[in-house]
């Protein structure tokens, strides 16, 4: 009887798909992984949450991004092993032995996510990776019932690649560094699905010029151009899709909407008993990981529809501009210098009848586009190595002009959101009764920023 571990299937078994042409699996654990009720979940949860009011294609699951991330890594240990097994370099090579456990870590990274993940992680105080390692580890689950058919200890193993704990750093940055699967899966299926073609880069070229080391993953110098346009794709994905302020505004009423939900529920729980009955653990702040296993994009929506009847008009009303994608405006500021004048605008917003705990927010959304190891920071990143031709290893940014120029530049903006009734005539019902508030807001914005009337 061949051990489980080493179980391949007869024929290799591949899935259709639009980024990489096909995903192949010969092992019989993926397969059951894949077939798992939480991987199989994950069909039911959107890869870029709120981004498909914006971008009308971005309706792909976290699932085709679990199988793309398991792809990318599968290709990595082909290469690895064919051209750097630690049998041909030595010290710095790689072991096939470890091929099983990154595999199934790729598949698995994601399996924590819940709905609308990270607002909904913001209102109840969940972690998306906490709940990856413990589907890996809980005994109940399927995911761990087959790992642990691998050898005992195998889901600790898996978890501790999630967690970055795993000893060895070629398995971790494979998965999790500065450009790894992941990454390279999410941008590449993102910029297909949002019809974004600046969000596209060689993967094929970058797979050429990938090599192991002894301290985890580099590339070859030769290669450093396609490194580059990775580096670029993602910062221009940042900027036009990861960061649109539709989506954001989106999100903002998302977010509303379940603090709403569950503010009332402090005050009035029965109204929830019958139209929200899976989110209740999450309403009375205690769940359990099977109550938290039942949650996808399809049950919030669900419960979205019926809360557009509740008699609270501010969660009936919430619930309908998240379904009728009616985002909330925004406009641009600079810090704490325009702090009087949003605080004099959501003070016009209310004057008008919006409640501007509900119907306001000040958003910001920052990233690195690139980062390398600062020390004095005290906080370690994992920054990309070139290999030179005499094998020494430099950061990427000593040797790229272009990525120097990213490197530890912040991207993205703070922006003040409020409805878009405030600025529209068409909209606003009691337009008579409130001109003078109308017209007092607007004199407060220009070309989509926040002004300084005598300005």
């Amino acid at each position: 009887m061949i051990p489980y571990k080493q179980q391949t299937l007869p024929i290799e078994k591949v899935f259709r798909d639009p980024v990489h042409n096909y995903i192949h699996v010969q092992h019989q654990v993926i397969l059951d992984l894949i077939n798992s009720k939480e991987v199989q979940r994950l069909r039911r949860i959107k890869q870029l949450g709120t981004s498909s009011f914006t971008f009308h294609g971005a309706e792909h699951s976290r699932f085709s991004h679990s199988l793309g991330v398991y792809e990318i890594t599968r290709r990595i240990c082909d290469i690895f092993e064919r051209n750097y097994s630690i049998e041909r370099i030595g010290i710095g090579g790689w072991n096939d032995d470890e091929r099983l456990v990154a595999l199934c870590a790729a598949l698995l990274h994601d399996v924590g996510h819940g709905p609308y993940s990270h607002t909904f992680e913001h209102i109840f105080h969940t972690n998306h990776e906490a709940i990856t390692v413990e589907i890996i580890t809980s005994k109940e689950t399927e995911v761990y019932q087959i790992l642990n058919q691998v050898e005992a200890d195998f889901p600790e193993k898996v978890a501790s690649v999630i967690t970055k704990t795993y000893p060895n750093p070629q398995v971790v940055q494979m998965i999790s560094s500065q450009i790894d699967a992941d990454r390279m899966d999410y941008l590449l299926r993102d910029a297909y699905y949002t019809g974004t073609e600046y969000g596209t880069f060689d993967l094929t070229r970058i797979l050429r010029v990938i090599r192991p080391y002894e301290g985890g993953i580099a590339f070859a110098m030769n290669g450093m151009h396609a490194v580059e346009d990775y580096i670029v794709s993602r910062y221009q994905m940042y900027v036009q899709v990861y960061f649109h302020p539709v989506s954001r505004g989106m999100e903002v009423v998302l977010e509303h909407l379940l603090n709403r939900a569950h503010e009332l529920y402090q005050e009035d729980s029965e109204i929830f008993e019958m139209r929200a009955q899976l989110l209740l653990p999450f309403l009375k702040d205690s769940f359990t990981l099977d109550e938290y296993l039942k949650l996808d994009d399809g049950v919030l929506g669900t419960y979205f529809t019926l809360w557009t009847e509740e008699s609270d008009a501010v969660l009936s009303d919430l619930a309908k501009r998240f379904l009728n994608r009616k985002p909330l405006k925004s406009v641009t500021f600079s810090g704490e210098k325009d702090q009087q004048i949003i605080e004099k605008l959501q003070g016009l917003v209310e004057k008008v009848g919006y409640n501007p705990v509900y119907y306001t927010a000040i958003h910001s959304s920052y990233d690195l586009p690139y980062d390398f190891y600062r020390p004095e920071q005290g906080s370690h990143r994992t920054q990309i190595e070139i290999v030179r031709k005499d094998g020494t290893l430099i950061e990427l940014s000593q040797v790229s002009q272009l990525v120097s120029a990213l490197a530890g530049q912040q991207q993205g903006d703070e922006r003040f959101y409020f409805p878009k009734e405030m600025l529209d005539p068409t909209l606003q019902d009691h337009y008579d009764l409130f001109e003078e508030t109308y017209q007092e807001f607007s004199k407060y914005i220009r070309n989509g920023a926040l002004i300084s009337p005598e300005s």
